[in-house]
């Protein structure tokens, strides 16, 4: 009875995947993070989202096996000057009606340096998905705290955007996100050479 009862525990063990307990958890602060949506042309604008949710999960103590996904409210959207905010919410920039949200979510993570990884994955504004990449730093001492910044550039005319200007226009998705660990064991890095 007790092998039985010692052989039903091991098996089990060994087939349950490790519980959230056995993997870091990160969560995003959002009072020390920010995502902001820049326009480069003759008349820049600048506006900060107020509303987006933001994920960092492991699926174990390898810093590799971060996944990051992002989803940005576009109506949330808003300028120092109010008076900008309806031409960044309209159908020529952001159309908020028809694409309520940005996102990015990343689907492969690659070490670039003792504390620093590229987070590779897709970025989707306006129905339109293009390759993204951004950058997690993991704190070199104890690893209970990241920062996952980048910027994603691009050409207004490549997410349907129009101008009523004659050049090319750019935009820009700068992301800023601080994680803090708030369970689980510590990350466990590989030495980068």
């Amino acid at each position: 009875m007790r092998l039985s009862v010692l052989c039903l525990v091991l098996v089990s063990a060994m087939l349950c995947p490790p519980s959230r307990a056995q993997v870091p958890v990160f969560q995003v602060t959002p009072i020390q993070s920010s995502i902001r949506f820049n326009t480069t042309s003759s008349r820049p604008l600048t506006g900060n989202f107020d509303k987006w949710k933001a994920t960092l999960t492991f699926a174990s103590r390898d810093p590799t096996s971060a996944v990051l996904q992002v989803e940005i409210q576009t109506a949330s959207v808003h300028c120092i000057n109010s008076k900008n905010d309806d031409e960044l919410k309209s159908t020529d920039l952001l159309n908020v009606a028809q694409a309520p949200v940005i996102s990015f979510k990343s689907n492969k993570v690659v070490q670039t340096g003792k504390t620093t990884y590229d987070l590779v994955g897709t970025f989707t504004m306006r129905g339109v998905s293009k390759p993204a990449t951004l950058k997690l730093v993991i704190a070199d001492q104890g690893g209970g705290s990241g920062y996952v910044q980048g910027i994603v550039p691009f050409d207004l005319k490549d997410y349907g955007m129009t101008s009523t200007k004659k050049i090319d226009e750019h935009g820009e998705v700068d992301l800023n996100l601080k994680a803090e660990q708030v369970s689980g064991p510590e990350l466990i890095r590989k030495r980068f050479q």
